[in-house]
Parts: C-alpha cells; sequence; structure tokens
C-alpha cells in the first residue's frame, strides 16, 4: 500500500493566448510535490503565484499541458463522465469565502444532501449521514433546516467543510479556507481540520498566502513563486530557518501581535525589496 495520497510530477499548465495564434502563457512550470496518507501539505505563495492554480489543476479544473497527477498511486482519469464523478468522491474542496459557496436558496439540509444523493443514497441514508456530518463539525441538528445566510462566517465554513466530507474523500482541497475568517474563527477552523484529520486520516492540500497559518496546520510545505516551487520541506524548518530569500519575504509579511517586534519585522521586508528580493 503506498504511503503517498498524492503525487504531482511535472505539473504544467497553459492557457490560451488572448490574442488569436497567440502563443499559450504557461502558469505553472514543473511542479514537483507529494501529499503522504492523512498528512497536511501546505502550499504558500502571494496572488499570482500558481498555488490555486495547482489546487484547480488537481480538481480537474485546469488545463494539464504536461505532467501528471496521480492519486494512491494511479494516474488521474479525467477520459469520463463516470471517471470524473468517481474522482468527486475521492477528493473534494473548501472554497475561501463561506459566503459565496452555499446557495443561499437551499437549505442545510439541501446543500449537505445534493452529493449524497447524486451518488445514489436513498434519503433516509442521507439524513443519518447528514446528521453524522453537522456532528462531526460541531454543528447542532436543528440547523439542517436553516438557510446558510442565518450562520456566522465560521459556522458557513463548517457547513463547507461538512459538504466537503459527505463523500468521505480521502483528500481535501482547502483553497484559503480562513482567510476571509477573523483570527479566533481561523483558529477554531484550523482545530476542527485538525480534529478531523486526526479521526478519518483525510489529506489535506492545504492553500494559503500566510506562511504563518500554513506552518500552524502543515505538516510539509511548498513555497510557490511564478508558478515554480522555490522551497520545500517540514513546516518547521521552512517556518524557521528559510533558505530561499522570497520565503524570508513571505515570513516577514505574517503579522505579529507585539507591536514592536511588527515594526523591525516591516522594517526588515521593506529592506528586502529595496535590495529586491522575491523580484
Amino acid at each position: 500500500m503506498t504511503t503517498t495520497k498524492l503525487d504531482i510530477r511535472d505539473l504544467r499548465v497553459a492557457y490560451p493566448g488572448r490574442r488569436l495564434r497567440s502563443r499559450p502563457i504557461e502558469i505553472l512550470h514543473g511542479v514537483n510535490l507529494a501529499i503522504g496518507v492523512g498528512r497536511t501539505h501546505g502550499l504558500v505563495g502571494e496572488s499570482g503565484s500558481g498555488k490555486t492554480t495547482i489546487g484547480r489543476a488537481v480538481l480537474g479544473l485546469a488545463p494539464i499541458s504536461g505532467g501528471e497527477i496521480f492519486l494512491d498511486g494511479a494516474p488521474i482519469d479525467r477520459s469520463s463522465v463516470a471517471a470524473r464523478r468517481r474522482l468527486a468522491a475521492r477528493i473534494q474542496v473548501v472554497f475561501q469565502d463561506p459566503y459565496s459557496s452555499l446557495n443561499p436558496a437551499m437549505t442545510v439540509e439541501e446543500v449537505l444532501t445534493e452529493p449524497l444523493r447524486a451518488h445514489g443514497m436513498n434519503r433516509a441514508a442521507a439524513r443519518s449521514r447528514i446528521l453524522d456530518l453537522l456532528d462531526r463539525v460541531h454543528l447542532p441538528a436543528d440547523a439542517m433546516g436553516r438557510f446558510g445566510y442565518e450562520f456566522s462566517g465560521g459556522q458557513r465554513q463548517r457547513i463547507a467543510i461538512a459538504r466537503a466530507l459527505a463523500l468521505s474523500p480521502s483528500l481535501v482541497v482547502c483553497d484559503e479556507p480562513v482567510s476571509a475568517l477573523d483570527l479566533t474563527t481561523q483558529e477554531r477552523i484550523m482545530q476542527l481540520l485538525v480534529e478531523i484529520q486526526r479521526d478519518t486520516g483525510v489529506s489535506y492540500l492545504f492553500i494559503s498566502h500566510d506562511l504563518a497559518v500554513v506552518r500552524h496546520i502543515s505538516h510539509e510545505v511548498s513555497v510557490i513563486h511564478r508558478g515554480e516551487i522555490v522551497e520545500q520541506g517540514s513546516a518547521a524548518a521552512v517556518a524557521t530557518d528559510p533558505q530561499h530569500d522570497y520565503t524570508r519575504r513571505l515570513w516577514m509579511s505574517s503579522p505579529l501581535p507585539d507591536p514592536d517586534a511588527q515594526a523591525v519585522r516591516r522594517a526588515q521586508r521593506l529592506s528586502l525589496s529595496v535590495q529586491g528580493v522575491g523580484a
């Protein structure tokens, strides 16, 4: 049995040029990344670095122009509707914005029932599964009859996590899942993700622009800049002893609770910017 859940090898993604006959624009330039079973791999980079494109490629939402993606040692097959449906049961996603990722016209029960019914589960079994899911994400059973807009941002993200877990996937792509939340709620959601991983053995690809957040939840970290991985390693090593200048710049971008320490960090970051680091 393989100990690697997801294996990305020399991944390249290119989009058509804006003009007729113009060359494709390559976004990812040969990315290599592996996620272990029951592990969290943090993918960190600034806006436009290509981190979300990697997540979209794993989900089958971005055009792969080169390389391969393996799940449990087998290449991902997207050649048919049936293959894509099987893939959806094994790989799910939690999006950034809990306010827009839930249909405002659907109750929580309807939101959570939809993927279960699409995969053939009968209504009684689906209702039982929903109750289990709500308990898993620490929401009361009476949440089933309420609409998404009746919940806070943190509660909506819990519903989104429950939806992602509905089909018992082995991998969840978490695309900036806490960046739209306040700091206290961020902490609670990350604790919930850790708890779920401990209980179920699910693997996470955790995408974020914040190296401090990624360090908090990840086992391993990859730093991406302009479509290329510039540094990889354990979360502790990358966060405490970064080897690449771009990683150091990202670390200095993370806020500190101490104003004096934050002022020192800001000055250091400005010094790196003047030197052209990460440009």
